[in-house]
């Protein structure tokens, strides 16, 4: 369940308050005062057989004593009671409740959630709590709380599954005249959880940005699914808690050992295009910044102060974390020339005298709000006895507002300033305290970006390569789990990574020395030896591992002493045999690490960095989450330190980035299709700039197939299908987002009639950002098929798409339809539809949901031909069509 019923715990005509009391500092009494304290215009029903009366209004002894059903109800009585209640309820109407209740039993804690859920699903009523201080609507007067305070009305939504945060906040808000759109309290999210919320506010139209205190995540789909959505359409700021690795995973696997949880946290909140923050502090500063960015493409900031100091101070904090100093054109220097007296710096900072005048501000910032090198401003100033800083802040404002560049401001000090921030903050203009922390907010922002653009922008196509052999992979795994093996060994890893397209070393098993002699003969030397044992997590750590082997006896002589070395180490390890690898000569390669591994959170992720013995120590890694395109394993591989070496310094040349980035993906893959898959080391993979190479892997498996263990729903390949149409062969399948830039070619063959019929607007080109929604779409709630051939070119052709979006509950999916001008009315928009239509009843949607303009009389026979209903609109020209996809 989603985001049904919450207009409800929102925005309620009516509440009632089961178990209001009149005893001082009891919950009950607490609740009903700030009820009674905010200004709420809606009934309140105390509800208490011990009252007839509580603070001036009429309390009732029973639930059916009520006038009617209450939209929301507040339940403060103890567990014994909750289900009951919340049954009693549900028969009664009422649909949004709040429990408040807490001190549940432990042990009893999951029967009870069961319980109530099982009382509140007829019925759908929603469920806030247990163990939740409540909410605020401060716009409609709601203190639905036990808090303390109350709130003041804003564009900010707080969701916190931590009542003591709660009170934090709110203190801390009212002493800084922070506003809030909602305030909610998750408590124990026994219905209500993050993703819902999420869902909600991001079509609420008094929410500007979106605060979360996240603690963990149970349903990681539906909160990634959310969430993703959310952050396409307002700022989704994230303070996650718990920053320390949470229960490492056992030493013998590389990726387990570094892909500690709040890593994989970090990661989906990346992917989803959200910004995390460390600190309540830092929460409210991000929404100061975020909220009144403009327009910013980069990292180069531009600093104009009045004190040198200020400017250091300034400078180290940006170069320190990561950002960088814009460079001055000679335009934008010639115009200071004229501004600024003799001896400026003539450089970023730009350093204003101590006694500048209001008028020097003014013509010194005209210039840098120009400057094409910089990506921000900001303003650094520290109050004077010769200048008001009100009046530079008056006479700046204007040229400021006017701008499309983002302008930070710092002003240091006290009472003295408070003034001229009122002024910038009227304005919208970021202001801080500090210089350090007007650059950490110029630094979200570019974090912020760079999720962002990550979450729109589209990828490059995949290189050519053969389809993986699947079926050959389920057959190893399936006869290693038949056998009881969990874990295999190089071989079919390898084998598994080269069924994926992965370059893998060739390796073969041999069981003594003989025949590791006579497998070297085979491959030809060089050589590496390895020794092979279930037990033996890191061959290297036992003496298990000889390179560069080049003849037989210098074989035979390893191969003696290994065994040796080993017995005397591991002497409790099964030893098997060997394995006899062709040695790679890779002189100017890379050693990476690529791996996998399952969070209890989020499931499998995938991690890349600097590999080696020493990967622990180096502790050089980046996290991401399947499924990967370009886009996103490169960003990947640039969150690395290594990422730097791969580029190539001096006399060595860059690696192959996109053999790297291949890489990733397909282990990816292979990660969504074999369910049993729940870890996976690559180490090392050589790079270098001929590609890369797997020289030693190895695979754990988890017997039972893990469906919808991914957080992010992968490519559904089994939705493909081919069709005839035409006389041709045509294939059915959901888009992918390497397919942009068919698609795009795909618009261009819209007639600009067609165009104005699809997109209700002309357009001439299809923007990137949309481009990306159109083709980068969350296959949980939306899906796209597209029907694409080969062209006379031999590449892939899009020929046309039909798409539906699913709301969050799963009741209606919008839909719309595109085929190629020249292709109109030749049937391939009905197969189109029909895949659509099939897809969307199979997954249990009531219906299917468009506009068309009135002029649109293909677009309504289709809708007709398959029993859909159209009908007039209340916008002129526009009519709805309706499918039903529910049987009778």
């Amino acid at each position: 369940m989603s985001i049904r019923n919450l207009d409800k715990l929102f925005k309620p005509a009516s509440v009632a308050l089961i178990g209001a009391t009149a005893r001082e500092r009891k919950l009950g009494a607490i609740a009903l005062y700030n009820l009674l304290g905010g200004g709420y215009q809606g009934e309140i029903w105390p509800v208490n057989p011990k009252y007839d009366e509580l603070m001036g209004l009429k309390c009732y002894r029973k639930l059916a004593h009520l006038p009617k059903a209450p939209d929301l109800a507040i339940i403060c009585t103890p567990p014994a009671t909750i289900t009951a209640l919340i049954r009693e309820l549900g028969a009664l109407g009422t649909r949004a409740a709040i429990v408040m209740t807490s001190g549940l039993d432990p042990v009893r804690e999951q029967s009870l959630r069961l319980a109530m859920l099982k009382a509140a699903k007829p019925h759908l009523l929603r469920i806030l709590g247990p163990n939740s201080m409540g909410l605020l609507v401060p716009k409609l007067g709601l203190n639905a709380s036990f808090g303390h305070l109350g709130a003041t009305s804003g564009k900010i939504a707080f969701v916190s599954q931590s009542g003591a945060l709660v009170s934090g906040v709110l203190d801390w808000a009212n002493a800084h005249g922070v506003g809030f759109s909602k305030f909610i309290s998750l408590g124990a999210s026994y219905d209500i959880d993050f993703g819902d919320l999420l869902d909600y506010l991001a079509g609420d139209i008094d929410t500007a940005a979106i605060l979360l205190y996240m603690e963990d995540i149970q349903a990681a789909r539906k909160f990634m699914s959310a969430a993703r959505a959310a952050a396409r359409s307002k700022p989704v700021i994230v303070l996650k808690a718990g920053r320390e690795a949470e229960g490492a995973a056992m030493a013998a696997w590389h990726t387990g050992a570094l892909a500690g949880s709040d890593a994989v946290y970090d990661a989906a909140i990346r992917r989803a295009g959200m910004l995390r923050v460390y600190s309540a502090e830092e929460l409210f500063d991000a929404v100061e910044t975020l909220t009144h960015i403009r327009s910013q493409r980069g990292e180069r900031l531009a600093i104009l102060c009045n004190g040198g100091g200020l400017g250091v101070m300034a400078t180290d904090a940006l170069v320190s974390s990561g950002g960088k100093l814009a460079e001055l054109s000679p335009d934008t220097v010639i115009a200071l020339e004229k501004a600024l007296p003799r001896g400026w710096s003539h450089d970023n900072p730009v350093g204003l005298p101590g006694d500048a005048a209001v008028q020097r501000y003014a013509d010194a910032i005209k210039p840098l709000l120009d400057e094409p090198q910089a990506d921000a401003l900001l303003l650094l100033h520290a109050p004077t006895a010769m200048v008001s800083s009100i009046d530079i802040a008056e006479a700046v404002t204007p040229l400021i507002k006017a701008t499309s560049r983002t302008v930070l401001s710092c002003l240091l000090g006290g009472t003295t300033v408070a003034p001229a921030r009122q002024v910038f903050n009227r304005a919208g203009i970021p202001t801080y305290d500090t210089p350090e922390k007007a650059v950490h907010g110029f630094m979200q922002i570019v974090q912020y970006r760079r999720n962002q653009e990550t979450l729109m922008q589209v990828p490059a196509q995949l290189p050519m390569s053969a389809t993986p052999r699947r079926a050959r992979v389920r057959e190893i795994v399936a006869a290693a789990l038949a056998a009881g093996q969990t874990v295999l060994g190089e071989c079919r890893s390898k084998e598994i990574l080269a069924a994926y397209g992965i370059p893998v070393a060739t390796t073969r098993m041999a069981a003594d020395v003989e025949e590791a002699l006579a497998v070297a003969a085979d491959i030809g030397y060089p050589v590496a030896l390895k020794i092979h044992s279930p037990d033996i997590a890191h061959k290297s750590d036992v003496g298990g591992v000889a390179l560069d082997l080049d003849t037989p006896d210098i074989l035979r002589t390893a191969a003696a002493a290994m065994l040796k070395r080993v017995r005397r180490m591991r002497p409790d390890a099964l030893i098997d045999g060997f394995t006899v690898q062709q040695m790679a000569r890779r002189p100017q390669s890379h050693e990476l690490i690529v791996g996998v591994t399952t969070d209890a959170a989020f499931g499998p992720v995938i991690l890349v960095g600097q590999g080696g013995i020493a990967v622990e120590v180096t502790a050089d890694h980046a996290i991401g989450l399947p499924p990967l395109n370009m886009v996103l394993a490169r960003d990947m591989l640039a969150r690395t330190r290594v990422s730097k070496l791969l580029a190539g310094y001096r006399n060595q040349p860059p690696a192959d980035i996109d053999a790297i980035c291949y890489t990733l993906i397909q282990v990816a893959e292979l990660v969504a299709d074999i369910g049993e898959l729940a870890e996976l080391d690559i180490n090392p993979l050589v790079a270098d700039a001929d590609g890369v190479i797997a020289l030693d892997a190895r695979i754990r498996l988890q017997p039972g197939q893990q469906r919808d263990r991914l957080a992010i729903r992968p490519y559904p390949q089994e939705l493909e299908e081919q069709v005839t149409w035409m006389d041709q062969p045509i294939l059915l399948r959901p888009i992918r987002p390497e397919d942009a830039p068919q698609h795009m070619d795909l618009f261009h063959a819209l007639d600009p009639d067609d165009v104005r019929l699809r997109f209700f607007t002309s357009m001439r080109e299809l923007p990137v950002s949309q481009l990306a929604r159109l083709t980068q779409i969350d296959y949980d709630r939306a899906m796209a098929f597209i029907a694409t051939h080969t062209g006379p070119d031999g590449k892939p052709e899009t020929l046309g798409v039909v798409r539906a979006v699913a709301d969050p509950d799963n009741i209606h999916a919008d839909f719309a339809i595109a085929v190629r001008s020249a292709l109109k009315g030749k049937g391939l928009g009905h197969i189109l539809f029909e895949k659509l239509v099939d897809y969307f009843r199979s997954r249990g949607t009531e219906a299917l949901v468009g506009e068309a303009m009135a002029r649109n009389k293909g677009m309504q026979r289709l809708v007709k031909s398959f029993g859909g209903e159209v009908t007039p609109s209340e916008e002129p020209g526009v009519v709805n069509l309706h499918i039903g996809l529910r049987a009778p």
